[in-house]
């Protein structure tokens, strides 16, 4: 992918620059606009981040090690407050505290939600988000490569006008499968569940196989510290420092409002300031930039007020919004034959035999990754009479005159009427052990169904805490989901019960039940139905794919109304230039893994930035 170079600078180096723009959070979205801003070789840009660069790191790097990073210490390592709707039980939240993001920690999971997903985005007064204009930044990120053979065995299907083919994040089929594989479409079409042979297209429902955002020669992570920064890192008007913790962004007032000049920020123990003369662009994603706005005086007046914290401009919006794609693990015994990624973990002779595979030849169970999916509507999960008592219990519209709920609502609502066919429950299944609540037993192999959520109406928020003096960065913000509660909240319930059900049913199902030895975690209840409402409660997990918590939208009214912390353009509302540009931007989450959403929105963002320089 090109030359190598810079990265190692100093911090009074660094902020003896004068920038352009200044970005906060080298993850996924972060290094997108560094790039893209940095091919105009006028613009100066510098970008802070609080991890460490790991371009060599086996725990990222190869495919088949997914997940052995989370916990580390490229894991910022967030927990959520006690969920009542899960039983009072924290989750641990992990996101990437690395160059890259979690772009570095993810599944490579490379996908897109439904055309009408990002039409709703639209719809809520956000001109320029809908399908048919972000198709071209979701194709300006990719690199497709189609698959060299087994198209047919292993349903590769492609339509090549739904693809970018120059971008830095390489898509591709994997050449090497789980042993379930195999029979995962032919499973699925004894269920009446067709294969989507153009699932990048506007529509992601039936079953299909999972693209990957992987270099294709070395069958390595393709993310965006090595995507997007590594190939450009030799431009002399780019600058990244790393393990720089940023405290909070300098204010300034200009023509009676605050401007945002720079940012504060910490490394080795020494404070330091960095300031930039055009925008501070935010790209700290769903948890930390609306932490980041909160302590640099943005937010809810009350809040900020309980935090020692000055309120620069009060918007009640900010944190909130926040939506998750809620996931439950069902384990099943497997045939002792079949090798899983859970044998190279437990077996280090095994691990060494697929470290040869993987560094001589780019091949073996290392490079494998999850590729059985299928999103379905709920007309496809439960028969007509549960979804109906499901669509009895939906939320009411809301009581206040405010358009912009009222719209959001409807959107909501409207996605169980019969006529609609989204993706609203999504399936994975392979052959691993994925539930951190089973315990193997030695000796015998296993394999996970994976049923997720898509479009939850639980919404949650995401705060800084209160404090006796004033809150700081260092302390971790108040993560309150809110799975299962609220309005809708039962709605949420109930469909992911439902999903049990049919999850249940694909694998009894020949052939993939020939696999199968039995069910293991939870044993399947004897009356089921209504009884798997405590295995839902008990065991719901997160699919790490938060949003919404800096939303786009309407300014709001008198900073209390419900609405947008950014405008269309991505521009927070109240002061001046100060962006945000990552995920928490989404105001309605999507049907899909959001990494290639989250490229998108870094491409657009980028994009409007230039627009706005050009006519500065």
């Amino acid at each position: 992918m090109g030359s190598y170079a810079p990265l190692p600078v100093d911090p009074e180096s660094f902020c003896g620059q004068s920038f352009d723009y200044l970005i906060i959070g080298g993850g996924t979205a972060g290094l997108v606009v560094a790039t893209r801003l940095s091919e105009d070789p006028s613009i100066k840009v510098g970008v802070l981040e609080a991890g460490p660069a790991a371009f060599d790191e086996p725990l990222i790097t190869i495919p088949g090690r997914f997940g052995e990073s989370l916990g580390t210490r490229y894991d910022w390592q967030f927990e959520t407050t006690p969920q009542a709707g899960i039983g009072g039980r924290k989750l641990p939240w992990p996101r990437g505290k690395v160059l890259g993001g979690t772009s570095a920690l993810n599944f490579m999971t490379w996908n897109r939600g439904c055309r009408e997903d990002y039409d709703a985005w639209e719809a809520l007064g956000n001109e320029g988000w809908g399908w048919d204009a972000l198709l071209p930044f979701f194709k300006k990120s990719e690199r497709f490569l189609p698959p060299p053979a087994n198209e047919e065995k292993y349903s590769l299907y492609f339509n090549p006008e739904n693809h970018g083919t120059s971008g830095p994040i390489f898509s591709i089929y994997s050449t090497e499968f789980g042993a379930s594989h195999q029979h995962w479409h032919s499973t699925l079409h004894k269920l009446g569940v067709e294969t989507n042979r153009n699932h990048f297209g506007g529509s992601n429902v039936g079953g299909w196989t999972s693209l990957t955002s992987v270099e294709p020669q070395t069958r390595s992570r393709c993310y965006s510290a090595n995507g997007y920064y590594q190939p450009v890192a030799s431009r002399s008007n780019l600058t990244v420092l790393t393990e720089a913790f940023v405290e909070e962004i300098i204010f300034e007032k200009s023509d009676g409002e605050w401007a945002a000049t720079g940012a504060r920020f910490s490394r080795s123990g020494a404070e330091y300031r960095a300031r930039s003369s055009r925008e501070v662009i935010i790209c700290a994603g769903s948890v930390q930039s609306p932490q980041l706005l909160e302590i640099s005086g943005i937010g809810n007046p009350s809040i900020l007020q309980a935090a020692g914290i000055d309120v620069k401009f009060s918007n009640s919006n900010v944190g909130e919004n926040l939506q998750e794609h809620m996931m439950t693990a069902t384990i099943y015994e497997i045939s002792p034959e079949i090798t899983t990624p859970d044998d190279l973990r437990s077996s280090p002779n095994l691990l060494a035999s697929a470290m040869e595979s993987y560094t001589s030849s780019a091949s073996g169970p290392l490079t494998r990754i999850p590729s059985s999916v299928a999103y379905l509507p709920f007309s496809s999960v439960m028969p007509p009479p549960h979804l109906d008592r499901i669509i009895a219990l939906l939320p009411t519209p809301p009581t206040t005159s405010d358009a912009y709920s009222t719209l959001r609502h409807k959107i909501l609502t409207d996605r169980f009427e019969s006529g609609s066919n989204l993706g609203q429950i999504e399936f994975n299944f392979d052959t691993s052990n994925y539930s951190p609540y089973f315990v193997a037993e030695p000796g015998k192999k296993y394999a996970t169904m994976l049923q997720m959520l898509q479009y939850p109406f639980s919404t949650g928020s995401i705060h800084i805490p209160a404090s006796q003096t004033q809150a700081t960065m260092h302390e971790k913000p108040i993560i309150d989901p809110k799975y299962y509660q609220g309005p809708g909240g039962k709605v949420d319930f109930l469909t992911m019960v439902e999903s049990q059900a049919f999850a249940h049913k694909i694998t009894t199902t020949a052939p993939l039940s020939s696999i199968i030895v039995k069910r293991a975690f939870p044993p399947l209840p004897a009356g089921g139905g209504d009884d798997l409402n405590e295995y839902v409660s008990n065991y719901t997990i997160t699919d790490w794919h938060p949003v919404g918590t800096c939303a786009m939208g309407p300014m709001p009214s008198g900073g209390d109304g419900f609405g947008g912390v950014v405008d269309a353009r991505l521009r927070v509302h109240g002061v001046k230039g100060l962006r945000v540009v990552d995920a928490s931007v989404m105001p309605l989450q999507v049907s899909a893994h959001i990494q290639a959403t989250v490229y998108a929105i870094g491409e657009k963002g980028a994009s409007l930035i230039l627009e706005d320089h050009g006519r500065a």
